[in-house]
Parts: structure tokens; C-alpha cells; sequence
């Protein structure tokens, strides 16, 4: 299985899938579709911020998404639900893996795409969202759910809209963490050496021989 990251651009963006492809609920305030005024969004923030989402592609196919920017560039930024996020924090705007590709664990993946992004970034520290507690999967609200399993915690609870966040330096364990394991099961299954010498002989013996 081939997998391939990139940065969302506006020659990709056309890879979105719709409604996502015209969406403009976070970028503009409205649920109209208007792929022209996502593509004027994008421009922008390339031109002004920078990059502002990754693809994820499987085999050629796209297979999962995020897009995310500053609080300044997001309209909804000055609604009560997402008007509080952190100074130090980027604001996750949607993140999606698709259909036929949802069991193939591609959340980390895809968030981990994110992160190594942000990190070359001056003075963020973290990813904060606005999860949909009930976990509509097609709205344009992520489900909290889903960003619980990737890693995201809850600093402002809410009944429908809670505020979550993931800190940068806690995804950069993420890969230490399957590295320990990995030598712990290793080290498990691993042949004693010292079982394997004859008894009584010191490897020094045959020194000098």
C-alpha cells in the first residue's frame, strides 16, 4: 500500500471531496457552497501564512484530509464556540478520513502529517478544534470521537461543541512509543546469548587463540 503526503494547493484542492470541495462553513461563516470563495480562502492563507492543510493519498487515491489556520484566518474564530482558542494554538478546521479507507488507521498518520508542519512554525505549540460530541460524520464540525482517538484532549467541555487540543511535542512520542515496544517484543522473542555458551567457558578463554 502506497502512501503519499502533500500540501493542500490550489492544484489539489480539487481532490477534496464534496461537499467538502465548496464548503465554506469555516473559511467564510455560511454553509452556501462556493468553491470560488474556498479557493479565494486558500490563496490567501498560502500567500499570507502559508500552508494550510495536507492530503493524504493511498495508492494514488485520496484517502484523508485536514485543513487547519490560524483563529485570524477562520471566520467562525469570533463565534462563542471557538472564540477561545489558545494564542500558541492553530485551529483544526476539518479533518476527514474517507469511507473506504476509515479502518485502515490513517488518524495518526494524517495528524502526525499535520504536526510535522506545524512544528516548523513560529510560536505554535499546539492544535486546538471544535469536536461534535454527537459525531455527525458528514457535518463540518469534526467529531470529537475522532479527535480523542488521535490524541486531543478536552480543555473546554461543552454538550455538543466541546473546545479539545494536542499539544505538538506529545505527537513526536507517538512514534518513540511503538519504538519501545517494538524492542520490548523483540527483546522477548531475542535468543539468550549467554544460554548458548558452553557452561564454564569464559569468552576470555579463547582469547589470544
Amino acid at each position: 500500500m502506497g502512501r503519499r503526503l502533500v500540501s493542500l494547493t490550489g492544484d489539489n484542492v480539487g481532490d477534496l471531496p464534496a461537499p467538502c470541495r465548496s464548503c465554506v462553513f469555516w473559511e467564510a461563516g455560511h454553509r452556501d457552497p462556493d468553491a470560488r470563495a474556498k479557493d479565494d480562502w486558500l490563496s490567501a492563507v498560502l500567500l499570507d501564512w502559508g500552508s494550510c492543510g495536507r492530503l493524504l493519498y493511498v495508492d494514488g487515491e485520496l484517502a484523508a484530509f485536514a485543513l487547519y489556520a490560524p483563529p485570524e484566518y477562520v471566520a467562525l474564530s469570533a463565534s462563542p464556540a471557538a472564540n477561545q482558542t489558545s494564542s500558541d494554538a492553530v485551529l483544526l478546521m476539518t479533518a476527514r478520513i474517507l469511507p473506504q479507507h476509515a479502518a485502515a488507521g490513517l488518524g495518526r498518520v494524517l495528524m502526525q502529517s499535520v504536526v510535522k508542519d506545524l512544528m516548523r512554525r513560529r510560536g505554535v505549540h499546539a492544535i486546538e478544534a471544535i469536536g461534535d460530541a454527537q459525531g455527525h460524520e458528514l457535518a463540518c464540525v469534526v467529531p470529537a470521537r475522532f479527535l480523542t482517538a488521535v490524541g486531543f484532549k478536552t480543555v473546554q467541555p461543552h454538550p455538543r461543541y466541546p473546545r479539545l487540543r494536542l499539544d505538538l511535542r506529545s505527537v513526536l512520542t507517538w512514534r518513540d512509543e511503538v519504538e519501545v515496544a517494538l524492542e520490548k517484543w523483540i527483546g522477548a522473542i531475542r535468543p539468550d546469548k549467554a544460554r548458548s555458551r558452553p557452561v564454564g567457558l569464559n569468552p576470555r578463554d579463547t582469547e589470544g587463540n
